[in-house]
């Protein structure tokens, strides 16, 4: 029987999978579910098996397959096909990638048993060495702030309790970002050993994975390969025939973007609502159950494997330091090739958007990018060629968040995305504090009335007089942040203000 890969990511089911996976069917075609590539733009993609390795078509539709089953049955003249793509590997969006998180995705098939190979091999060292070759590799967290992970690592460790906890924040609540959700959809098992190897480094026994409500097929993900991996005594008790123990449990979030903050997440996972806890004390510290929990985003724990695959030293050397080793880039908004690119450290924004984008998807000359989500920073055209290390980003008033990038054309009315910033903070704000919840609202109305106002350098000044206060005394980055999009605005394109 003729055999047909096929995309399961949220992008292909959103252009039309399920439809195409029926017609392949009644081709007689069995479908085996796969990750996505990032190409989602060629989404439904489909590979098969050829002479010469697998070939890719892309996208798909049920209209397209009875043309495709015919050279299948005939295993020739594939490029015949309109939607014919080759050898994916070789796509020039794909080719000059580095893939390490993202490596087995879109190649392995998703019932494939999984070998855990890097946690066996890990088991047999001290967690302390671990740790230090994880310190070795520079691997900065990839949730948005770039915190050393050996550091938390090392605190969760050394902090005495009974009971640690490891906790994967997967609530990917940013706009333009979907790395999380891809590599749940691609490969949960990466995400859920790299979670198993930061328990036996730091001493814990048990992981949660807080996932966004969002995601369903994450989440079907999620439990067939939890449910694989204890089936096959790769979690549970004495992994490996090991003193090792370890259990994964899924906890499914309700839509607030808050809880997207880790202490937040935390409050909703013990049963409460997700507010904001004040700090110190850190989670590393006493934090699931005032418990010594480590707390990482999907893409962080996802890296472990393949960092101990390469070595400590040999990731670190990757990137700019220290800003060392790949981050997956999503691009999305107004952008002709929209996808997931991993690269190292140290390319640039105008790279991402140029070569790998194509540019916009409107064909108008692109004005900005918003990096690092809603509450990140629009540059300008001038700053398009700064480095996206943590470094670079920070000196021109920006970050790199998780990777994402939103792209505008010469239409877009900073204004209005300004005002949009206040807004959404005011949605999305747990209320917990005064200069968040109540600043919101006044930024919001400041906003909206620029356009008719009598004096618009007052209106301006008392903007930013607001932006200062919410950067400032805001309990959390939720508030923090927000003046970072409505700044970044004002500063690079103040006649849109006026």
């Amino acid at each position: 029987m003729t055999t047909a890969y096929v995309s399961n990511d949220s992008f292909a089911h959103a252009l039309g999978r399920g439809n195409v996976q029926d017609a392949l069917t009644s081709q007689g075609i069995d479908c085996v579910d796969v990750g996505s590539y990032g190409l989602a733009w060629l989404e439904p993609l489909i590979e098969v098996d050829s002479a010469h390795g697998r070939v890719a078509f892309g996208p798909v539709t049920s209209e397209l397959v009875p043309h495709l089953a015919t050279l299948l049955n005939a295993r020739t003249n594939f490029e015949d096909h309109p939607s014919f793509l080759g050898a994916i590997h070789e796509h020039s969006f794909l080719k000059s990638q580095q893939r390490l998180v993202f490596r087995n995705v879109g190649y392995a098939a998703l019932t494939d048993i999984p070998s855990y190979s890097t946690l066996k091999r890990l088991l047999d060292r001290e967690p302390k060495d671990i740790i230090n070759e994880l310190e070795r590799s520079g691997l900065r967290g990839r949730g948005g702030a770039g915190f050393p992970a050996h550091i938390k690592w090392r605190t969760v460790a050394d902090t005495p309790a009974a009971q640690r906890y490891i906790v994967c924040n997967a609530d990917e609540g940013d706009s333009g970002t979907f790395s999380d959700r891809m590599l749940m959809e691609g490969d949960p098992d990466a995400l859920i050993e790299g979670m198993a190897i930061a328990g036996y480094a730091c001493g814990a026994s048990e992981g949660y994975i807080y996932l966004r409500s969002e995601y369903p097929f994450a989440l079907h993900e999620l439990k067939r390969s939890i449910s694989r991996a204890y089936e096959h005594k790769l979690l549970g008790k004495s992994i490996f025939d090991s003193d090792f123990s370890f259990d994964v449990q899924v906890f499914v979030g309700a839509g607030a973007y808050i809880c997207g903050e880790e202490t937040s997440l935390l409050e909703s996972l013990e049963g409460k609502r997700g507010q904001i806890r004040a700090k110190p004390p850190l989670p590393a510290i006493a934090g699931l159950f005032n418990k010594p929990t480590l707390v990482h985003n999907v893409i962080t724990l996802a890296s472990v494997p393949s960092l101990f695959d390469i070595g400590g030293e040999d990731y670190g050397s990757l990137g700019v330091a220290p800003s060392c080793g790949t981050i997956p880039f999503q691009i999305a908004g107004n952008v002709k090739y929209g996808g997931l690119i991993e690269l190292e450290f140290g390319h640039t924004v105008r790279e991402l958007v140029e070569d790998y984008g194509g540019g916009t998807r409107s064909g108008r000359p692109f004005r900005t990018v918003q990096i690092g989500g809603p509450l990140g920073a629009y540059l300008s055209e001038a700053e398009f060629d700064t480095p996206l290390t943590y470094e670079a980003m920070q000196s021109i008033g920006a970050g790199i968040g998780h990777g994402g990038l939103v792209v505008f054309d010469d239409t877009v009315d900073l204004r209005e995305q300004a005002e949009y910033a206040f807004e959404f903070c005011e949605i999305e704000s747990c209320g917990k504090c005064t200069p968040c919840r109540i600043g919101s609202v006044r930024g919001k109305e400041l906003m909206q009335r620029l356009p008719q106002t009598s004096n618009i350098d007052a209106d301006i000044q008392l903007i930013q007089e607001l932006c200062d206060v919410m950067e400032n005394a805001s309990l959390c980055q939720m508030g923090g942040m927000t003046p970072i999009p409505v700044r970044s605005a004002l500063e690079r394109f103040p006649e849109d203000f006026r």
